[in-house]
């Protein structure tokens, strides 16, 4: 017996679980409206979502390179929160090119939403090795 075929006696039929295109994008850390309209347009299934991680074609390979990118990509690459992003104003995608500009201008809102972001670090890993010590 097949376990995929039988599950506690119980014929069973393997189900393709798929996901909007929009969770998949925000799974592959993209932005849903650059990406291709076949992509927009259709479910992506679980096996075709891991095929775009391990085989990205040219047009994935592009926006993760240059964007746009959605905001928790571009607070990553800025080392901010997203928060602090809509604190500094910035609020729709923005592509690599205008991410390097931000930081070589490094305006005041960056540099205080990068050590806001530095002290939110600090602590998370304070209390982590509190706890840690506790538990020991």
């Amino acid at each position: 017996m097949h376990t995929l075929d039988t599950l506690d006696g119980m014929t069973s039929h393997q189900s393709t679980q798929t996901m909007k295109p929009a969770t998949a994008a925000k799974k592959l850390g993209v932005y849903i409206e650059a990406t291709p309209a076949e992509f927009r347009e259709g479910a992506v299934s679980r096996a075709e979502l891991d095929e775009l991680r391990a085989n990205p074609p040219q047009w994935l390979q592009d926006l993760r390179r240059n964007g746009p990118h959605p905001r928790p990509v571009v607070a990553a690459k800025l080392g901010v929160s997203i928060a602090g992003l809509a604190r500094g104003g910035v609020t729709e995608p923005l592509t690599t090119d205008q991410i390097e500009t931000l930081k070589q201008e490094s305006p005041e809102w960056l540099v205080r939403e990068r050590a806001t972001q530095a002290e939110v670090r600090k602590e998370a890993a304070r209390i982590k090795k509190k706890h840690a010590e506790r538990n020991d």
